[in-house]
């Protein structure tokens, strides 16, 4: 089990930004994947996800969401203790 939070985004997408800031403001700790920057990065959330939505959020259980509402992401987060 990895200790972290993984959100693979780009800056142009809507629910990326708010998944972002959700994770922000919980004051969660997460490695930010910007797909703009690191184009190849968008086969390895499409392996994971089997899609090509984003944003996907992995948490350190290897579970993962795509394109989550805030009240998956934040059950998620109380699920592994992580708020």
């Amino acid at each position: 089990m990895t200790s972290s939070v993984t959100m693979f985004g780009a800056q142009w997408c809507i629910d990326c930004r708010r998944t972002k800031a959700q994770l922000d403001a919980l004051g969660v700790p997460y490695e930010y994947v910007d797909l703009e920057a690191d184009p190849a990065a968008a086969d390895v959330a499409r392996e994971i996800s089997g899609r090509t939505s984003i944003p996907v959020v992995v948490y350190p259980d290897a579970t993962h969401h795509v394109e989550p509402s805030n009240d998956d992401v934040e059950q998620k987060l109380r699920e592994l203790a992580l708020i």
